[in-house]
């Protein structure tokens, strides 16, 4: 199990800092038991096509293995980080009936590909996946978990002509118009909600973990837009203990001002599986990765 400790993964950052962390391994003790534990996939990304390091017609196969090992853990919740699909809206048919089996309720996060359907239906996608708004946030004993929306500022999310799609476009202009496109950024009136929530975490004592698509470090080709904004404001608020989201399938990791950032690797990627549970225990936050996925401890500070 990797141990990572602020001054090894600072040290770590140094020589590899957007590669995957490097092997400490710890042993967690014996007989503790969580405060409670989630299940976390990323990327399951279906669809009826060939692929060559991408195995999209074996996602659905995957996903019922993982829901199924899942069912047999008590677990507060699952989440999905982003892109269930790979696109084509009837895609969503295949999958969704394969989470919906499963005994933890299931948080979604809205990814770019979730997005690669007709104009005419993404304004249904959020809907689709059981989504009441595009962002939100729910709590589980003293930890709140914020799902944020990295499409909210993109050129894919929107359909071509709408009001959402001429601003998002007028933002990536005058970012300079050369960012990636597959990502996309938070708008300001969510970056308003953010902080919001994270005063009112401070104020009632609880620790914070933010879920998005998009990572926002260590800042990539696969970061959202403003990642640098994003990691600012979140800087400002001790309560934030760590942001685990999906979109890089290779993972990553980086701790920045007490604050871990965790990539997990995309279930979609080669014939191996990839999906984790993660453990809350009261000095540190656990994955139990399966698969391609790796293992690590975040230790958290107080």
């Amino acid at each position: 199990m990797r141990r990572l400790s602020t001054t090894q993964t600072l040290h770590f950052n140094l020589l590899l800092s957007c590669a995957s962390v490097g092997a400490w391994v710890a042993m967690a003790d014996e007989g503790e038991s969580p405060v409670f534990t989630f299940g976390a996939i990323a990327d399951c990304q279906y669809c009826d096509s060939e692929g060559t390091r991408r195995q999209y017609r074996l996602s659905p196969e995957k996903l019922e293995a993982c829901v199924a090992d899942f069912n047999t853990q008590e677990l507060s919740h699952v989440v999905h980080l982003g892109d269930f699909i790979d696109r084509d809206w009837e895609s969503f048919d295949v999958v969704l009936p394969i989470i919906a089996e499963s005994k933890a309720p299931v948080r979604h996060v809205l990814g770019n590909h979730d997005f690669s359907v007709a104009d005419e239906f993404k304004n249904k996608v959020p809907k689709r996946l059981g989504l009441k708004k595009r962002y939100y946030d729910f709590k589980v004993g003293k930890w709140r978990f914020l799902i944020l929306d990295t499409n909210d500022v993109s050129l894919y999310a929107y359909p071509e002509g709408s009001k959402k799609a001429k601003e998002s476009k007028a933002i990536y202009d005058s970012l300079g118009g050369d960012l990636p496109k597959y990502n996309g950024g938070i708008g300001d009136s969510q970056l308003r909600w953010i902080e919001k929530k994270l005063i009112q975490a401070e104020k009632d004592g609880e620790s914070v973990v933010l879920h998005s698509h998009h990572p926002v470090y260590p800042v990539t080709s696969h970061s959202a837009w403003n990642a640098r904004e994003v990691i600012a404001l979140l800087e400002k608020h001790a309560c934030v203990a760590a942001y685990i989201n999906g979109h890089n399938h290779n993972g990553a990791y980086g701790l920045k001002k007490g604050i871990h950032y965790l990539t997990l690797k995309g279930m979609v990627d080669t014939e191996e599986t990839a999906y984790c549970t993660i453990s809350v225990f009261l000095d540190r936050i656990q994955i139990d990765g399966t698969g391609r996925q790796d293992n690590y401890v975040l230790e958290i500070k107080r």
